[in-house]
């Protein structure tokens, strides 16, 4: 069985790969989260500050994690690094655009919005991941 090929044989529609990288994925929220807590909250520092440290923390163990254990790609690494961090902020411009559309204009919860939006931006970013940052 492939690293791509989907779990159960290929009727699936969740591939190994594709979970790696949402677990991956997961691993780094917290970080970047927690990170932020501890920057905001008790080191005082600003929130903005604050906000892009811990993002960048996040996205840099993604990135970590997904060249160890999922993509196992190792060349390039500047290169693949600069992409997949291009490919993080655009899944937060993405995440920002659906929070303004949905919630902002047409008034749904953003709670709702925020997660209805998580499995678009996953699926975005993988997409664009696998082929640009580690193709």
């Amino acid at each position: 069985m492939t690293k791509t090929e989907p779990i159960g044989g290929s009727d699936r529609l969740i591939s190994r790969s594709l979970l790696r990288y949402a677990l991956i994925g997961a691993s780094g929220v917290l970080l970047d989260y927690l990170l932020f807590l501890l920057l905001f909250n008790a080191v005082g520092l600003h929130e903005q500050p604050a906000n892009a440290i811990s993002t960048t923390a996040g996205i840099t163990n993604n990135f970590v994690l997904n060249t160890l254990f999922n993509f196992r790609k190792r060349d390039r690494i500047l290169v693949r690094f600069l992409r997949f961090y291009a490919v993080g902020v655009a899944g937060i411009a993405w995440a920002f655009v659906l929070l303004q559309v949905f919630s902002g204009w047409l008034g749904i919860d953003p709670n709702l919005v925020k997660a209805g939006s998580l499995p678009v931006v996953l699926i975005f970013q993988y997409s664009i991941n696998t082929k640009w940052s580690f193709g």
